[in-house]
């Protein structure tokens, strides 16, 4: 699913309150950092990362390789931080109302 030019202007407003959920370090996209990404995503459909100095890849290779092993798509990637945004499977939570062109 590829996002529009407004539904990307859309997420990157709702992710400017955010906190990043996600640190990526020295282990780099390890299991557990795939399967705590993955699961976070899933909870809040929307997700900030942020790679810390010490890993060996930059922000923008880690929410690329983040975003093929989750089946996400990148909203924005700015300094060390990146943005992810994956549609939920959950019925129990609010998904996010994505605008139409």
């Amino acid at each position: 699913m590829a996002l529009t030019k407004k539904q990307i202007r859309q997420l990157r407003a709702m992710a400017n309150q955010l906190k990043p959920l996600v640190q990526i370090g020295k282990g780099d996209l390890s299991g557990n950092v795939i399967k705590q990404a993955d699961e976070t995503i899933e909870k809040r459909e929307l997700i900030k990362v942020q790679v810390l100095d010490g890993s060996g890849i930059d922000a923008k290779e880690a929410a690329q390789g983040l975003a093929d092993r989750m089946r996400a798509e990148v909203v924005q990637v700015i300094g060390n931080r990146a943005v992810l945004y994956r549609r939920s499977h959950r019925d129990d939570i609010e998904h996010i109302q994505l605008v139409r062109e």
